[in-house]
């Protein structure tokens, strides 16, 4: 079975390395163009590109999915099935393109999070659990035919971080047991619409904007240590700080939460100056534990009031 697979950020090279070490015949790789990356704006490949070259696999890297040239060049690769792991919209001339058709690999379990952010949002809204899902490609968005699902539990002390870790190794499994089915010629799917009655609720997963992180002192504590979980270490929830009069963006990677009804304003601020920093919230205080001021360093709240004072 020919596969070329689609992918372009590091969450995408597990699965690929996967299918490589349990012999699949991966025979192209798609993925974003080169871009300049970090402090010196070095021109950089994409992880999966990096993986594929050094696994002798072609690589394309269209700049437009419907360039006919793009087009040309992947219907020579004559896949019997595509594969997609964290990568842009496919146009119908694309996902259609094999016998098997199309599948994608997504962060939750559908059809809860269909969107850019599954696992930001999850944590975000307080969810103990998620997982993956594999599911062939239609004509919207996250809402195709559902192959397989494993779910993944998501833990007190998780963080975007360390459940994309987690997803990233059940979601390689996934993928490579999908392909096994497939390649079987048995596939049993189920239509999303069947998982949704009129008691569902469903939530999105949309696209995470700067003011979306942003930390409202007026929510209740445990809303705001979510909101800082789902967005640590990337994007990365942000509050402002006024040093010497002047207002400073605050980055906060991990707080914890001291619950307290007694408190009548939200956002004050509370130091010692040495080693504990808390803003008050609509039933508590939030304390700061791993933050990183504008210009500066990320660091331990008792480093950070080392060189301050509040």
């Amino acid at each position: 079975m020919r596969i070329v697979y689609m992918g372009t950020p590091e969450f995408a090279v597990a699965p690929l390395k996967t299918l490589i070490e349990s012999g699949f015949n991966v025979v192209a790789v798609v993925t974003g163009e080169d871009k300049p990356q970090g402090r010196g704006r070095k021109v950089l490949p994409t992880p999966v590109k990096e993986f594929a070259l050094q696994n002798n696999i072609p690589v394309l890297q269209p700049s437009k999915l419907k360039d006919e040239a793009f087009l040309e060049e992947l219907r020579s690769y004559n896949a019997d099935l595509q594969i997609i792991v964290a990568f842009r919209m496919l146009p119908e001339v694309v996902w259609s393109m094999p016998k098997l058709g199309t599948f994608n690999l997504h962060t939750a379990i559908l059809p809860q999070y269909r969107g850019a952010a599954p696992i930001n949002w999850a944590i975000i809204n307080g969810e103990e659990k998620t997982g993956v899902t594999t599911f062939f490609l239609d004509k919207d968005i996250d809402t195709g035919k559902i192959i397989l699902k494993q779910e993944v539990d998501i833990l007190p002390e998780d963080n975007a971080g360390s459940l994309y870790d987690k997803l990233m190794i059940e979601g390689s499994k996934l993928v490579k047991k999908t392909v096994e089915i497939i390649e079987s010629g048995i596939v049993e799917t189920i239509e999303q619409n069947m998982l949704i009655d009129q008691n569902t609720v469903l939530k999105p997963a949309p696209k995470i904007f700067k003011e979306d992180c942003r930390i409202d002192f007026s929510k209740k504590g445990k809303d705001i240590k979510n909101l800082v979980r789902g967005l640590s270490p990337y994007p990365c929830a942000f509050t402002t700080i006024n040093i010497k009069g002047k207002d400073m963006s605050l980055k906060v990677f991990q707080v914890e939460f001291e619950e307290d009804n007694s408190v009548k304003t939200a956002g004050e601020i509370i130091t010692d100056n040495k080693k504990i920093l808390k803003i008050s919230c609509a039933d508590g205080y939030i304390q700061l534990l791993d933050i990183q001021l504008e210009g500066k360093k990320r660091m331990k709240t008792e480093d950070f009031l080392r060189g301050v004072t509040l």
